[in-house]
């Protein structure tokens, strides 16, 4: 199969890789760069489990052909600790308030609203919740999910101040 070379910024660091043109974002982020946070649940665009950030905006990667991201800024869950192993208010968020299940919907959850508060340093619920519509849990009413956005959203605005 005839591999294309793309290159793009992968959580702060110039990358380069050879790839199918065929291949999805998810497929390359998961197969050459072993980055296993996003997860391919639904294959088509539903579920949301495999959201990353491109360029500032969520998107779902099992959709995204790679070749259109020559170039661009990719974010993924692995990037957001800080280069010491800090885990990002979003995370922390997230496991003091137990938003997290069984977690295979944690890391499109969290790439989801990381874009939100990225945009929108204080949102409300309603623009919460509208942020993470495209984002499937099975295992909870998104009631600590959508506390633990609001919560980390309460965190860094303090820490702002």
């Amino acid at each position: 199969m005839k591999k294309t070379s793309i290159s793009f910024i992968l959580n702060g660091d110039n990358v380069t890789a050879e790839v199918p043109a065929t291949w999805t974002l998810l497929k390359t982020l998961r197969e050459i760069f072993e980055l296993t946070g996003a997860k391919e649940g639904c294959g088509v665009g539903e579920c949301g489990a495999c959201t990353v950030i491109v360029d500032g905006d969520a998107v779902n990667a099992c959709i995204y052909p790679v070749l259109e991201i020559e170039g661009r800024q990719v974010a993924t869950i692995e990037g957001l600790a800080d280069k010491d192993g800090n885990l990002d208010a979003l995370q922390t968020a997230f496991l003091e308030n137990n938003g997290v299940q069984c977690g295979f919907c944690t890391s499109g959850m969290i790439m989801s609203a990381k874009s939100l508060l990225n945009e929108k340093s204080r949102p409300s619920e309603d623009e919460i919740r509208t942020a993470i519509a495209g984002n499937i849990c099975r295992c909870t009413g998104y009631v600590q999910i959508v506390e633990s956005i609001d919560m980390a959203a309460n965190k860094n605005e303090k820490m702002r101040t």
